[in-house]
């Protein structure tokens, strides 16, 4: 539990530099799914960051005043007669001893427990604005400080954003979750190997994305870390396409962009390869554009720089290579300019990795204006994990060649960030066209 603790001295720090308080990080409840059920239960990120704790219907609160500084867990009493339906509990006092907090109370203590706490407090530390009842509950709590008043109880005069500070805390990574995150680019990695061997013509995408959750579960994975996308022919140029119910044709490319969750850290791969083992002329064209622009970007690494600047190494790639296939009109500095490859690359080429697929954490330098409305400026330092996601989707249009119509391209990597420059995390499934090829040869 070493690395949960020193979560917490690390935000307890945060919050002593802005005169202390407390702060109140809650998990989910169980959510009915139908009937007797409930869909799985997933703990809030944030939550699991600082305690560990796995169970639904538990908080965490930190104290900090002045010297003092305390840790208290809520959550769930035994129940035998609960555990013999749901399974075991931890209860409040091993809850307490497994994952080091000062104390443990019941979550049914919560409404008592915290306005005590709050009491005299200069400040309180909270998802602001992220759930509706958590700031009803606040009010409510904080109602009961402020009814103290006459009796000399201070109330808080601040209120600080727990999400922004955490978030901050969770962009760079330490040892035990890049370890993670490196076993998670493994098993993901083998998934997708997987899941190319299994392709061909006639084969549903629901049987292949069943590949991928296969592998995933065989490697200890027991989710993906968001829905996948397994995207054939024309179905690769909607970005997020996820219904993943068509068939394989002969002669289509099929984009996938899946990833595992492995102890609440996610892995985050996009490949696209030919249904049928081989590329058409027109989809490796693309293909080389778009992996030149990954390239392009990985090349931008080095100290001082900025996400930005990889999408931009990137952009100027596949702005060139369009430019060069007929797609869009040049030179290329009004192409830049004017956005006009945007029609066939408009997302950006990264973002964070971690606990979540989109993870927490500030675009933007501290400090700094922003250079355009989203701009991501922030300079990269070791330990930050993010995505490397170039791509290029063609739509059948009048104005396109028809060689190049329902052509959906991305290439996606997981890289993190390191003293002399970068590891790719996710290295174990190929990128080449060769090397795809090469592989698929062997179904």
């Amino acid at each position: 539990m070493k690395p949960f603790i020193d979560r917490r001295s690390r935000l307890i720090a945060a919050m002593r530099e802005r005169g202390g308080g407390v702060a109140i990080v809650c998990t989910a409840g169980e959510s009915p799914r139908n009937g007797n059920n409930h869909y799985p239960f997933r703990w809030d990120s944030n939550f699991y960051y600082l305690s560990g704790f796995p169970e639904p219907e538990s908080a965490l609160a930190i104290v900090v005043a002045g010297e003092r500084v305390e840790t208290v867990l809520f959550c769930r009493e035994k129940d035998e007669e609960q555990e013999i339906w749901d399974g075991l509990r931890y209860g409040i006092e091993e809850a307490q001893k497994e994952f080091g907090f000062d104390r443990a109370l019941p979550i049914a203590a919560l409404d008592e427990e915290i306005p005590n706490l709050l009491a005299n407090a200069p400040a309180i530390y909270y998802a602001l604005g992220a759930d509706a009842r958590l700031d009803e509950r606040v009010r409510l709590w904080l109602g009961k400080v402020g009814a103290k008043v006459r009796a000399l109880v201070g109330h808080p005069a601040q209120a600080f954003d727990i999400a922004a500070l955490v978030g901050e805390m969770r962009l760079v990574k330490d040892r035990y979750e890049l370890d993670t995150m490196r076993r998670a680019g493994e098993i993901n990695a083998a998934a997708h190997v997987r899941a190319m061997l299994a392709t061909r013509p006639g084969r549903h995408e629901y049987e292949v994305e069943a590949e991928l959750l296969h592998e995933y579960a065989r490697c200890g994975s027991r989710s993906p870390a968001y829905e996948s996308i397994v995207a054939g022919g024309a179905n690769a140029c909607v970005l997020h396409y996820c219904t993943n119910r068509d068939r394989l044709r002969d002669g289509d490319l099929l984009l996938i962009d899946a990833g595992c969750e492995l102890d609440g850290y996610a892995s985050d791969i996009t490949r696209t390869f030919p249904v049928n083992g081989r590329f058409s002329a027109a989809q490796r064209e693309l293909y080389e554009i778009v992996l030149a622009a990954q390239h392009a970007a990985l090349a931008a690494i080095r100290p001082g720089a900025r996400l930005m600047d990889l999408h931009d190494a990137a952009t100027r790639v596949i702005a060139a290579g369009l430019i060069e296939t007929g797609l869009i009109a040049g030179p290329l500095e009004e192409a830049l300019a004017a956005g006009s490859y945007k029609r066939f690359f408009m997302h950006r080429t990264g973002h964070w990795l971690g606990m979540d697929v989109h993870d927490v954490g500030s675009y933007r330098e501290a400090g700094e204006e922003s250079t355009g409305e989203g701009t991501p400026s922030r300079i990269l330092h070791p330990g930050m994990v993010f995505t490397i996601e170039p791509g290029i989707y063609v739509r059948a249009a009048p104005d396109v060649a028809e060689r190049f119509h329902d052509i959906g391209i991305r290439i996606e990597d997981d890289v993190v960030m390191t003293d002399s420059g970068y590891e790719i995390l996710s290295s174990g499934v190929p990128n080449t066209a060769d090397g795809i090829e090469e592989l698929m040869r062997k179904r």
